[in-house]
Formats: structure tokens, sequence, C-alpha cells
């Protein structure tokens, strides 16, 4: 766990699988998490595999880079990533004590 965020075993297991699945190197990438305008709430998460940037916030976890722009860094602060495969769908999933007001799908916030 990180002063920004916090990655469940779990989230950090799927995250290591899709590295090995997509022959991607740990070390020339990361997992980037950020937020984006749009979607029902205002505001959506975005999740992708990518480079450093110099301006990023980088936090490295089990061997695993999460890469922050400092522009999302003020929306994800405190949030947890996790990863649910149960009957009701599989995904990372944000879960966000900022977020005032969420659309039902989860995917977008507000705050």
């Amino acid at each position: 766990m990180s002063e920004l965020l916090n990655v469940t075993s779990k989230a950090l297991g799927q995250i290591k699988n899709i590295f090995e699945s997509e022959n991607r190197s740990k070390t020339d990438f990361g997992l980037r998490l950020g937020v984006i305008g749009g979607g029902c709430s205002g505001l959506s998460y975005n999740i992708d595999f990518d480079a450093p940037k110099d301006s990023d916030n980088i936090i490295e976890m089990d061997g695993v880079k999460i890469l922050i722009d400092p522009k999302s860094s003020i929306y994800l602060s405190g949030i947890t990533l996790d990863f649910k495969d149960g009957l009701n769908g599989k995904g990372f999933v944000f879960e966000n004590p900022n977020a005032k007001n969420t659309c039902g799908c989860g995917e977008s916030f507000s705050v």
C-alpha cells in the first residue's frame, strides 16, 4: 500500500498475469491509472499499459509500476484498485472514497 493508492493482492496478481500474457516487460511498461472527462457522472476511470513519462507519479508494488499523471492523482488519491471475477462480472474495480456520486456501472464518478 502506498500513500496515494492501494492495490489489492488479487488486482496485483491479475496485472502480473496480463503482463506475462502480453509479453510486456515490467521494466519498460507500467499500469497507467487515470481519470478522463466523460461518463454519466462526469469523470471516468482509465486503465492501460504504457511507458512511464517524466511527469508521472510512479509507485512500485511487488515489481509492478503503477503510473499516474499529476492531474489524475488529485482524483485517485486514496483509491483502492481491486479485481473482481464473480457472477456479476469480471474486471478491475475502483473503490474511491472521494467519489460523491457514481453511476450504476461503477465506471464514472463525480467529486
